[in-house]
């Protein structure tokens, strides 16, 4: 039993701390990650989590306790700085370690097409290089591990085919994110350590890497904020508080529940310790210089040893000081867009839009990354002009605008100052004391905010909409650089806000608990769907049916591909031309029957893909219907395969006669 445990269990930390400088970043952590484990990091930012990950590699070693490792474990870890080393195209940086596997491939086509000009010229040598390159391609796994990273790129929003030969330098930072994801995913690594992977996904690919994760076999430790990303993945939970950490068994859920019943666990046993001390300290007050100063004394000697407990409430006080109130009522019309076309860089992103935001409302705008919605928000502001139509903010309405990258917070500026140049009138004390709600006393409030993290900048950004008392807020993407209890805060703080609010984000339990309504853009038509997200998402159920047989199919044909890509040169011999003749003919038959149905495949998924078709009822029951059909499709797109795998192999074996 001993020996079977010890061979499942891959990391195991025991009371370890870590210290730099004076500085002690966390102590006392013990807990084992098994084989096959998916657990789920948490902690406020600044606690440690992303140092406990370099533990854990052994990229850094404990300051106290040890760390130790199943021999031969091979880590894959994703940091938010991204280095792909010498790689040239998007497709080799997200094959990472299975580089040179593209390069055979590159040199299997190239080889192939160079023996298919010279005919019956070619040179044994080169039949020989050709023959001895491709046993290697297929033995190291070419025709496995290719569709493999194209399926991954496929899934995290990547165009695979475009992959091969797009620059690594014309992507942005959002998409060098996914693809540094990309590349974790894809390795041959025992364990994977991913930190914040869903910060740059929308919420289509944040789908595709919950279902990856929860059917790998690899074991997973993630750090994340996005409380239904974790739910749908982890099955322990590590939690790092008060400067150690606690190791939960059972789901995000499971968690919170057990979180709960410990802290009140924690407050019962805290006010009952409270009680003690406070009687005794009463009793050695009356009696120590009395009758019974000798009992008096020995109790206060007792007492000082007494190790005391901490409050539980320590550490939840630290949370955001959030309250989100209105100076005015505004009018009913929030916001009117009419007729509205947008575009940057002579490519049209949202195309003749027109919607009203009634006071009240609280409208989740959710699509792909990179297709407009920040640009929508800038419009809205009057920071961009329009291609088309008329977009306004309504009369007596006051917006107060959370921008992504956060530029709202002035970088010159000390943290004291951005508060005063907004309350002009406020005293010293009641600057720090803001400030102090959000995290940063006592000298703290002297910091520039340049000097700040993600995660601090963002909580300024918060203090700064505080006290705007806007009774419009436009939000994008608000959760980022959020630890979990700051985005319980900020969600609690909203659900009570009296005013209007319309929020770009990919945190799906957010937009669950709070949209009334939700704008979904989709190939740069905005569908406004009158209910909740949560109601949308039940309505395209059959949207990620659709998705699922896509990406099946694609998969499926890449592999078709990559065996026309690969395959060995064909010669002709003189006495089976007729026979190969009709077997050709056949494998034709078979190519345009999978063409058929690829394109019907094609055309079905276009269909369901569309937001609209779920806004009425007559459009939910067509999307069955029509997802129905596409199962049929795929269905006979997989004996289409089959078959046309079977008559291409019959005429490479004819070809070779």
């Amino acid at each position: 039993m001993f020996e079977r445990v010890a061979f499942l269990t891959q990391v195991s930390v025991s009371n370890a701390g870590v210290e730099f400088g004076a500085s002690k970043i966390f102590g006392g952590i013990t807990f084992t990650v098994g084989r096959g484990d998916r657990w789920g990091i948490l902690g406020r930012n600044g606690s440690g989590k992303t140092t406990l990950f370099r533990l854990i590699t052994g990229t850094h070693q404990p300051t106290e306790g040890i760390v130790t490792r199943q021999p031969g474990l091979r880590f894959g870890l994703l940091e938010q700085h991204r280095d792909f080393g010498g790689a040239k195209t998007v497709w080799e940086a997200g094959a990472g370690e299975f580089a040179d596997l593209l390069a055979l491939e590159l040199s299997l086509a190239e080889q192939a097409h160079q023996l298919s000009q010279v005919g019956e010229s070619a040179t044994a040598q080169m039949m020989a290089k050709y023959d001895r390159d491709l046993e290697r391609f297929d033995r190291e796994g070419g025709y496995t591990f290719t569709p493999r990273v194209d399926a991954v790129l496929q899934g995290l929003g990547f165009d695979a085919e475009k992959a091969r030969t797009q620059p690594l330098e014309q992507l942005s930072g959002g998409e060098r994110g996914r693809l540094g994801l990309a590349r974790q995913v894809v390795s041959a690594a025992d364990v994977l350590l991913l930190d914040e992977p869903t910060n740059h996904l929308d919420l289509e690919t944040t789908r595709w890497l919950e279902d990856y994760l929860r059917n790998t076999d690899k074991t997973v430790l993630l750090i994340s904020h996005d409380r239904a990303f974790l739910a749908n993945v982890v099955d322990h939970v590590l939690h790092l508080e008060g400067g150690s950490a606690v190791p939960y068994t059972g789901n995000y859920e499971s968690f919170v529940v057990q979180r709960e019943e410990r802290r009140l666990s924690q407050r019962r046993a805290y006010e009952k310790q409270r009680k003690v001390i406070a009687d005794e300290e009463d009793y050695i007050r009356r009696n120590i210089a009395g009758q019974n100063t000798k009992q008096a004394k020995g109790r206060r000697k007792r007492l000082n040893r007494t190790p005391r407990l901490s409050s539980p409430t320590a550490e939840e006080g630290s949370a955001l000081g959030l309250r989100l109130d209105v100076s005015a009522r505004g009018g009913d019309q929030v916001a009117i867009a009419r007729g509205v076309t947008l575009g940057v860089e002579g490519r049209t992103l949202i195309s003749d839009f027109s919607a009203t935001i009634q006071r009240g409302d609280v409208v989740g705008f959710v699509g792909p990354n990179g297709s407009g919605k920040s640009t929508f928000l800038r419009a809205l502001m009057g920071e961009r002009e329009l291609s088309t139509g008329e977009l306004r903010i309504g009369g007596s309405v006051e917006a107060s605008y959370y921008r992504q990258d956060m530029a709202q917070v002035p970088m010159d500026r000390t943290l004291y100052d951005v508060i005063s140049d907004l309350r002009p009138q406020w005293e010293r004390r009641m600057v720090q004391g803001h400030l102090a709600r959000f995290g940063f006393s006592g000298d703290e409030a002297q910091r520039r905010a340049d000097t700040l993290s993600g995660g601090e900048r963002a909580r300024v950004a918060l203090a700064m909409m505080v006290l705007g008392r806007a009774n419009f807020l436009l939000l994008d993407e608000p959760t980022n650089h959020l630890d979990i209890e700051s985005v319980e805060a900020l969600e609690d703080a909203l659900a009570e806000y009296e005013g209007t609010i319309l929020l770009v984000s990919h945190d799906r339990a957010m937009l669950e608990a709070l949209t009334s309504r939700v704008w979904i853009l989709h190939e740069r038509h905005v569908t406004d769907f009158p209910g909740s997200f949560t109601e949308w998402e039940e309505q395209s159920r059959e949207r990620e049916h659709a998705a699922a047989v896509t990406a099946a199919e694609q998969e499926s044909l890449r592999r078709v591909k990559e065996h026309k890509t690969t395959k060995r040169r064909e010669t002709q011999g003189t006495e089976n031309r007729t026979a190969l003749r009709e077997m050709r003919q056949r494998v034709e038959t078979s190519e345009k029957e999978v063409a058929a149905l690829e394109k019907k495949i094609v055309e079905l998924t276009a269909l369901l893909e569309d937001p609209e078709l779920y806004t009425t009822r007559e459009g939910t029951d067509k999307s069955l219907r029509a997802g129905k059909q596409l199962d049929e499709a795929r269905r006979k797109l997989d004996k289409a395969i089959e078959k046309w795998t079977k008559v291409t192999e019959q005429a490479e074996q004819l070809s070779a006669m």
